[in-house]
């Protein structure tokens, strides 16, 4: 959007109604993990992962705010302050702005403490492909959005350009792990439902993490790139998966714990290769 477009807005939309098929969309997206595959539409909630998509230069269809946080054409919105001030302004940013009063916020919301602020964004590409080439991370069957969200900010933060889902990963586009990544699934390629046999077009070695391992992480002889592969919280790896990975690693663990959060070892893991890099 040319900073023209934000100087005129369109005139916003006022909702007011919980029957509203806008209401109801942020509704199933607040609340079903998996709704944005059916419906094609990812649902930011919160002015950080607003503001990262608008600094990716991610276009965002609508964005939704509280009446409450909504200076309007004269400037002027209940509960006005500095925070009211910006929030208009990260709304402008969108093709067209919705505002519904705080109170029905909350009948969509999926957060404790409404945020005022939310995009709603096309999901265009959610039949990408495998890219080859690519530092990347394999998600195998992780069940926990916390991980992931976590995992993918650490690979975003580490120069790591792609995260592959097996089919059985937590949804990547799911709320809860929009909220953990904080604004990394705009800077990754992002590919889900991937069958372990589609992860030959990486064309890469593929590196698992495993407490049985033939190397210790920082010995081993890390090709660089790779994709690491990162298994299920209680079950590891899968047999299928490990027998096509050229090599298996584990992380020193003087202190004698048995394992590590994946969250943990992935961050250790992708830490490690970037050091390796530069």
């Amino acid at each position: 959007m040319s900073h023209t477009d934000r100087a005129t807005p369109r005139p916003p939309q006022f909702v007011t109604s919980r029957d509203n098929a806008l209401v109801q969309r942020l509704r199933k997206l607040g609340q079903d993990p998996t709704a944005y595959r059916k419906l094609g539409e990812v649902w930011l909630e919160g002015d950080h992962l607003c503001a990262a998509a608008v600094q990716r230069g991610v276009p965002a269809d609508t964005a939704v705010v509280a009446d409450t946080a909504w200076l309007g054409e004269h400037g002027c919105a209940s509960g006005q302050d500095a925070q009211a001030a910006a929030l208009s302004q990260l709304a402008r940013h969108a093709a067209r702005v919705v505002v519904v009063p705080e109170a029905l916020w909350r009948h969509f919301t999926g957060l404790e403490s409404p945020a005022r602020i939310g995009f709603l964004l096309s999901r265009a590409d959610a039949s990408e492909a495998l890219r080859p080439g690519l530092a990347t991370v394999v998600l195998d069957r992780l069940q926990d959005a916390g991980n992931v969200g976590s995992i993918l900010r650490s690979a975003s933060a580490l120069g790591v350009q792609q995260v592959a889902a097996i089919k059985g990963t937590a949804a990547l586009w799911s709320p809860k792990v929009l909220r953990a990544a904080m604004g990394a699934h705009f800077g990754l390629h992002l590919v889900e439902q991937v069958e372990v046999a589609e992860l030959d077009a990486l064309a890469v070695p593929l590196v698992a993490t495993s407490s049985h391992a033939e190397h210790l992480l920082p010995a081993a002889p890390l090709p660089d790139p790779c994709a690491w592969v990162l298994g299920h919280e209680g079950q590891g790896v899968a047999p299928a998966l490990m027998t096509r990975c050229a090599m298996t690693v584990s992380i020193p663990q003087p202190g004698g714990e048995e394992s590590l959060n994946v969250a943990s070892a992935a961050a250790i893991c992708l830490y490690e290769s970037l050091r390796r890099r530069h």
